[in-house]
């Protein structure tokens, strides 16, 4: 398999740091890189402007933070790391396309039933 470039979408979960993991393992051992990315999702305004979600995503700035100290298993596997904005699954989709990205590694959550109806699940449209 050839993995050069190798997205690793994260959300800064337990779940993203082992898909983590095993992209360094794959970039490693194919003398590939990552293109570590978080997708910062807008609030949905009410008519007023109010905000419709009950906790603010943290600002950009902090997300940038957040970003740049997530630690690489290897320090040797080089790392590019992007702060996105929009719905998570066509950011993904789109840096994968626009960055000639070979393979997405990431995590999913495995809810199941009436969650994953209201929830969704990015993984699962990025793959679709």
């Amino acid at each position: 398999m050839f993995a050069h470039r190798i997205l690793v979408p994260t959300d800064f979960s337990l779940i993203s740091d082992v898909a983590l993991s095993l992209a360094t393992s794959l970039a490693r051992d194919r003398g590939g890189e990552l293109l570590l990315a978080h997708v910062e999702t807008m609030p949905l305004s009410a008519g007023g402007g109010e905000y419709l979600y009950a906790i603010p995503e943290p600002p950009t700035e902090e997300l940038l933070e957040k970003l740049g100290h997530v630690a690489l298993p290897d320090s040797h596997v080089p790392v590019e790391r992007r702060l996105l904005t929009g719905d998570p699954a066509d950011a993904i989709v789109r840096i994968a396309e626009t960055e000639h990205i070979d393979l997405i590694v990431m995590g999913t959550h495995g809810r199941r039933g009436l969650s994953r109806l209201l929830m969704g699940s990015v993984a699962e449209s990025v793959v679709r």
